[in-house]
């Protein structure tokens, strides 16, 4: 068992489903409860733990994106396709979350620096090909040029990315987090940012390279492999999974004693946010 795959295998693993949630769990929600995931894991007061979850008709942007001259007009563009905008709390660039695409974060213990950022990702790539391993498909972690949301550790196959993996890292605790594209179009979501970026930019040179987008470097699971794979099926290989990585599956959600640390960052990021997109938001 090599260093990456061993996070894997875990005494206890907590899980934290909010697949179902359905349209009302809004996103800033989500931000807020792994703030409180980290607070907690990170203390000790929480085993290793994941969480998944799905977004309807969102676009979250990173900080960089906040900075487009043009954001104002790319954000109204969003918001009259139908798409919820938000900021997260950590890197990255804009992505494409709805009822196609399952997250996953997996939470753990940061302690004395035994988990660097590379196994972290190789963690989470592992775990994918695990959940994937049926298909008898190449799952390659390699940046997808041309993707949004660019990474070295974008998952693709064949050369079309299907997912993204990003870290957060506070309170000492680790969130690696994906976004699994299972259904739907690919090269549509991929589209759709490439859209706000032109309108966001119009062709204005600026200090950070935003991605040139190419909408056929993005697919769907469903598409690449050729078969309907929904979030709940994703959902499903992955509990199937985690019965072989731990002793004890504990389902649950937030516990009395975290969720005043949950009220505490939930207002917090919503102030962050409503200040970060202010000007965007048509009075």
């Amino acid at each position: 068992m090599n260093n990456s795959h061993s996070i894997l295998f875990q005494p206890k693993w907590r899980i934290i489903d909010q697949s179902n949630l359905g349209s009302q769990f809004h996103p800033l929600q989500s931000f807020a409860v792994e703030d409180t995931l980290c607070t907690t894991v990170g203390s000790g007061s929480s085993p290793a733990t994941i969480r998944s979850w799905v977004h309807h008709n969102t676009i979250v942007l990173g900080i960089q994106d906040t900075r487009l001259p043009y954001l104002q007009e790319g954000v109204q563009f969003l918001q009259k396709q139908g798409y919820n905008v938000v900021v997260r709390n950590s890197g990255g660039l804009a992505v494409v979350l709805d009822e196609g695409v399952l997250n996953v974060s997996l939470i753990l213990r940061e302690t004395g620096n035994n988990i660097d950022i590379n196994r972290g990702y190789d963690a989470m790539w592992n775990l994918i090909q695990r959940m994937l391993k049926d298909y008898n498909t190449r799952v390659e972690a390699k940046e997808i040029i041309g993707s949004y949301c660019p990474g070295s550790y974008d998952l693709s196959i064949q050369s079309k990315k299907f997912a993204g993996i990003s870290q957060r890292r506070t309170r000492g605790g680790i969130a690696v987090q994906i976004y699994l594209c299972a259904t739907g179009s690919g090269s549509a979501r991929a589209a759709l940012i490439r859209d706000f970026y032109r309108i966001s930019l119009k062709g204005e040179q600026t200090k950070f390279v935003y991605p040139s987008i190419v909408p056929t470097t993005m697919a769907s699971l469903s598409e690449l492999l050729g078969k309907s794979i929904y979030a709940s099926d994703l959902m499903m290989r992955l509990l199937q999974d985690l019965q072989h990585m731990a002793d004890l599956l504990i389902p649950s959600q937030l516990t009395p004693e975290e969720v005043p640390i949950y009220e505490y960052n939930l207002a917090r990021v919503v102030e962050r946010n409503n200040k970060t997109l202010a000007k965007c938001y048509q009075v």
